[in-house]
């Protein structure tokens, strides 16, 4: 009678231990709810600022008025890294 209890507590114990705990899995869950639904509001509200353009190889940063005030973008009152 020992060994038939014995079998049947190792039986219980093999299925839980290959699963990740329901914890993990409802984190995971929400995670992902979480990711998607800030995906679709951002898709909805579209671009933050559509004129403004990444600087490519070619691009001219700072022509975009203020004087250009060393690789700061134009901004007035900024000043050059290491000047």
């Amino acid at each position: 009678m020992a060994e038939s209890r014995h079998s049947s507590h190792i039986a219980g114990v093999v299925p839980r231990t290959l699963m990740p705990p329901p914890a993990l899995c409802g984190f995971l869950l929400l995670l992902a709810l979480v990711f998607s639904v800030s995906y679709a509001v951002g898709t909805a509200a579209g671009p933050v600022a559509p004129g403004i353009h990444g600087t490519g190889a070619g691009g001219d940063s700072g022509s975009s008025g203020g004087g250009g005030a060393g690789g700061t973008g134009g901004m007035p009152g900024m000043h050059g890294g290491g000047e």
